[in-house]
């Protein structure tokens, strides 16, 4: 009989704390959006006509952010490193990416929907678009960044 009490008690302790997990999650405030709800505003720093939404967190702070970029058809974001981990989900289009220290559209691999890019810490990379929007969901701890190895490249740096 104490072989089932003990079992007993680890099972209600495996409850409780599986009640406290799921009191402090609800208690860190719940993030939901759709597609429909999320705020749009212009990416300057990836690119011309690139359109950013921040789902949560703030880019500058060192803490979790999610959010997404909607990039145009025929988009080319020039050879770029970013100072912390980045993980990519496509969400819709077709995302052409490709690591290195030279553009080489040739070199880049498409991604469909649902495909995934866990991107090291500083790792020179490349991507374009063709055809159609494309839209990415990008989250990791910030502060966020991107910085291009040929200042040419850099959108902010292009003359109007």
């Amino acid at each position: 009989m104490s072989t089932h009490k003990a079992v007993a008690v680890s099972l209600a302790l495996l409850g409780a704390t599986f009640l406290a997990s799921a009191a402090l999650a609800e208690g860190t405030g719940l993030i939901a959006a759709t597609p429909a709800e999320l705020k749009w505003t212009p990416a300057p720093s990836v690119g011309p006509g690139v359109m950013i939404s921040v789902i949560e967190g703030d880019l500058k702070k060192p803490e979790p952010f999610t959010m997404r970029l909607m990039l145009p058809a025929n988009t080319k974001v020039g050879v770029h490193t970013h100072p912390v981990t980045e993980r990519v989900t496509v969400i819709s289009g077709t995302f052409y990416f490709a690591t290195g220290d030279s553009f080489d559209a040739a070199k880049a691999k498409a991604y469909h929907p649902g495909d995934t890019l866990i991107i090291p810490v500083g790792m020179p990379m490349y991507a374009a678009t063709q055809k159609q929007e494309t839209v990415l969901q990008l989250h990791g701890t910030g502060p966020w960044g991107i910085t291009y190895l040929n200042p040419a490249d850099d959108p902010r740096n292009s003359k109007k």
